[in-house]
């Protein structure tokens, strides 16, 4: 077969490009990377035309194809980025957007014919829009290093900053963090651990919620809809947390959002420094950042404690603790959520 074909955009100066896998025996595959979307012209032999629904780009199957005078077919895929199961990885101010392509004429549970890998790159939108931190209702902390650390209540389509503190039982409330990092290098900014309390500090004795804890692991996401959401850079992430009824008060509840946020190399994912969301449909815990080191988040079902290695950094990266609030659930409505946990229970 000819060389698979890239194409490139220079549109808005954003400079995009594929690295892909070489491939053999199924026919031509043209790859043009846009700023949002990918467009795939995929040319098949005459004798793969009457399986052309056993080809797929990720989950997708073709949007479009047509039979050429040669009595080859092309097979058109035309999807944005975050569509057929593709997978969204910012580094520094690039977002890489991996896929692949697949023939398929076995069912599901068989291993594909074929499989062409590739990827597609940008430099994030300067326009993509980032909460300022002069706005009220944020969660300000300076850590070491001159970097500052960022909690914030965002709106429901999560385009600014939430001007109300009040949050409906049951809906989603996307929290924002973030680390301003002035002079350093681009760095990875991971919630740590989180807990709901009523007092913004913790009390020995207190009740609380833990959310977010087994340094990384949204807890939260055993038992409802809780998600950490993609990123659009390595230096902010959102918690897309359910809220639930609390057991501090029967009247409006007064509740405090408790965080570590920990800055850390965007090159060292590891069991202590991770992003863990559970997927209830695998019953099993999936990597943010990289899903395919998914095995890193294997400890968030039972204990993933620091273990030093030799010659290694005792330092797992510089840690700010954020509080966010004071905010209201308000519209009480069935309750959904675990059992609170006493302070005392922590060890």
């Amino acid at each position: 077969m000819q060389k698979p074909t890239v194409m490139k955009n220079y549109g808005c100066m954003i400079v995009l490009a594929v690295i892909a896998s070489a491939a053999a025996n199924a026919g031509d595959i043209k790859i043009d990377c846009s700023k949002d979307s990918v467009n795939i012209t995929w040319t098949i032999p005459a004798e793969f035309i009457p399986h052309a629904t056993s080809f797929f780009l990720g989950s997708c199957i073709p949007s479009d194809f047509a039979i050429l005078e040669s009595g080859e077919a092309e097979l058109y895929f035309k999807q944005k980025y975050m569509d057929c199961n593709s997978i969204r990885r910012p580094k520094g101010k690039r977002v890489i957007y991996q896929n692949e392509l697949t023939y398929r004429p076995k069912p599901r549970n068989h291993p594909a014919d074929y499989t062409y890998p590739f990827e597609c790159y940008s430099h994030r939108d300067q326009n993509t829009w980032i909460p300022k931190f002069n706005r009220p209702g944020v969660g300000v902390a300076e850590g070491h290093g001159n970097l500052i650390f960022h909690m914030a209540l965002l709106n429901e389509d999560l385009s600014a900053i939430s001007m109300s503190n009040e949050v409906p039982l049951g809906s989603m409330m996307p929290i924002w963090a973030a680390v301003e990092q002035k002079s350093h290098q681009p760095m990875l900014l991971l919630i740590d651990e989180c807990v709901a309390a009523a007092t913004p500090e913790l009390q020995p004795a207190g009740q609380y919620y833990p959310l977010v804890g087994n340094q990384g692991c949204l807890l939260a996401s055993t038992w409802g809809n809780s998600k950490f959401l993609p990123r659009y850079h390595s230096s902010a992430m959102v918690l897309n947390l359910q809220t639930f009824k609390l057991a501090f008060t029967d009247e409006l509840p007064q509740v405090y959002i408790n965080c570590k946020l920990v800055a850390w190399d965007p090159e060292a994912l590891s069991e202590e420094n991770k992003a863990c969301n559970y997927v209830k449909e695998t019953g099993s815990w999936e990597l943010l950042d990289d899903p395919s080191q998914s095995h890193l988040c294997s400890c968030c079902d039972s204990s993933c404690k620091y273990r030093h290695k030799r010659g290694a950094d005792k330092s797992r990266g510089i840690a700010q603790n954020v509080v966010l609030g004071p905010l209201r659930f308000v519209n009480p409505s069935d309750e959904v959520g675990p059992r609170s946990t006493s302070r005392s229970d922590v060890k």
